[in-house]
């Protein structure tokens, strides 16, 4: 996956979205992994105290590169640990949508988007419009995915609206 860091020109909500979906990825690969775990390697390890990416060139102590973009820290984690309080609803959904396509066999980052989407039109409590929560998975497969990614999402995701209800 991408360098969170790369992408300059996002809110920090994007951006959090797609932190939120590098750690669900480190998750889906070490299933090992509790959500607070990754999240504390994350935030220990990645991300700097004021939400920049840790950048190893940078001098101890000086100012952030100018133009990184922030993230919104709170949503990232409402994402991941909402994500692992019902991953097996939203694993059973997917299941259930992905008729001709083993969950398995789907590549991680366009499993993990629909994943981040789900938990956000099914459990985010109605926060996150179905508009928004759309637009932006199939941002995020455009960015991370494959090149039939975003396809891919959007197709599920329109499935999901109409099976799961998921319409407010």
């Amino acid at each position: 996956m991408a360098n969170p860091g790369n992408n300059l020109n996002v809110g920090p909500r994007r951006r959090a979205r797609e932190i939120a979906l590098q750690i669900l990825h480190v998750m889906d690969v070490s299933p090992e992994l509790s959500a607070d775990e990754a999240l504390r390697r994350t935030f220990d390890h990645v991300l700097d105290a004021q939400g920049h990416v840790e950048d190893d060139d940078a001098v101890p102590g000086a100012a952030p590169r100018p133009g990184v973009a922030r993230y919104d820290r709170a949503l990232v984690e409402g994402i991941v640990r909402g994500f692992e309080a019902n991953r097996a609803a939203i694993d059973e959904a997917l299941t259930n949508l992905s008729r001709n396509w083993r969950v398995e066999r789907m590549a991680v980052v366009e499993r993990n988007i629909i994943r981040l989407a789900l938990y956000e039109l099914k459990f985010a409590g109605g926060e996150v419009p179905i508009n928004v929560a759309l637009d932006e998975a199939i941002e995020l497969a455009k960015r991370f995915g494959t090149a039939e990614g975003a396809a891919f999402v959007n197709g599920m995701l329109d499935r999901a609206l109409t099976e799961l209800d998921l319409r407010r």
